[in-house]
């Protein structure tokens, strides 16, 4: 089995409106049209209901995607305006921020949906995941996959798309049974 995530691509940004609201913008589409590989006819497709994710991911694989709530950004009160790269790089590199998710609970969001979504796919299959940045970074550091998250978050691109392999029949801990395809 094979899990596909898909950061979104480049929204289109309205400091008058809530960050889960924006859709993408012209560019964001057209990057997530050129993105390759595609998923094969059969992927399962699940994406956050946020407009930019929900429509990267449709963009992309060229057809309609299941939403679930559960691959949302991570839940947090945060201003418009500067410093936010440095707040959310702190985040995912483990400071803790008033009125912000715990990280604990967006990892187990996360897997809950990777686990549910294994259940659902075909055992040969390929599971795509449409989400965001900070909320990847933190599913990735909870299963043991990156040693300087803060890195690797500040490195994503609009859109990114990460491959990686599953054994969802082993009873090992997810660290031990995903790993990096490319």
């Amino acid at each position: 089995m094979e899990i596909w995530w898909l950061r979104h691509a480049m929204p289109s940004v309205d400091p008058d409106v809530p960050s889960s609201d924006w859709p993408l913008s012209a560019d964001g589409l057209a990057a997530a049209a050129a993105l390759r590989p595609l998923p094969p006819p059969g992927a399962t497709l699940l994406a956050s209901p946020e407009p930019k994710a929900w429509q990267t991911l449709e963009t992309y694989a060229g057809r309609t995607c299941a939403r679930d709530a559960r691959l949302r950004e991570v839940d947090r009160d945060e201003p418009f305006g500067r410093g936010f790269r440095e707040r959310r790089r702190a985040y995912v590199d483990g400071a803790d921020h008033p009125g912000w998710e715990p990280r604990a609970a967006v990892a187990a969001r996360l897997q809950a949906t990777v686990d549910d979504g294994i259940a659902a796919a075909e055992p040969d299959g390929v599971l795509v995941l449409g989400t965001h940045g900070m909320a990847l970074t933190v599913w990735l550091t909870s299963i043991g996959l990156l040693d300087d998250p803060g890195a690797f978050w500040a490195g994503l691109g609009f859109p990114t798309l990460l491959r990686l392999a599953a054994d969802p029949g082993s009873a090992q801990p997810p660290a031990t049974r995903v790993r990096w395809l490319g």
